[in-house]
């Protein structure tokens, strides 16, 4: 990596594939950012390579399914698992954003988007919002009105396919401005 280029990396995990449809969607929309390299990391599998690229890394997205109200058990497993980087604040000054799905049209994503702000917060991390209006319905960005991060909502009887267009493209969005933000920050801190 060069000195004018930053990491994103993807840290989430996908119940039935709707969540890693939406990481792959923030991936390509960071990507999308010339000079930023992209890494998804399923965080109920990670080595101590992949702690060390977390480590390494310029932002980290945060990704999780909605379950009764909360990130997953594996997403909340991880989350505890980081409180050694949180005591030597490895993470701090790191930019940090996230995303969620459920079945249910609300299904409680804002308390999801809360606990990863909070977990952000807690390791000295900066946010990067959603900043989008909201959507006016089906086929548009950020059609779920959210403001914290993306959400997208699918049928609990529908697979990963039959997700909405615009619930991906809104987290596309999300990952070009967490790159954008992030080599905005990047570029500050080389000249500071």
């Amino acid at each position: 990596m060069s000195d004018s280029s930053v990491s994103v990396v993807i840290a989430y995990h996908s119940g039935y594939g709707h969540t890693t449809r939406m990481a792959e969607a923030v991936r390509d929309g960071a990507a999308s950012v010339t000079g930023t390299t992209v890494e998804l990391l399923p965080v109920d599998a990670l080595t101590e390579e992949h702690w060390a690229t977390l480590d390494a890394a310029h932002a980290i997205v945060f990704g999780s399914p909605t379950y009764m109200g909360s990130a997953s058990p594996a997403f909340h497993t991880f989350a505890h698992d980081t409180s050694g980087r949180w005591y030597t604040q490895v993470w701090k000054d790191k930019v940090a954003a996230g995303f969620t799905s459920s079945g249910a049209m609300s299904g409680d994503k804002l308390n999801t988007l809360q606990y990863f702000t909070v977990l952000a917060a807690q390791h000295g991390m900066h946010w990067v919002n959603l900043d989008l209006l909201p959507g006016g319905g089906e086929g548009e960005l950020n059609r779920l009105g959210g403001w914290l991060g993306a959400m997208a909502q699918s049928p609990g009887d529908g697979g990963p396919e039959m997700m909405q267009k615009s619930d991906l493209l809104t987290a596309a969005h999300l990952g070009q401005r967490v790159a954008e933000h992030t080599r905005l920050l990047h570029r500050a801190r080389s000249l500071a």
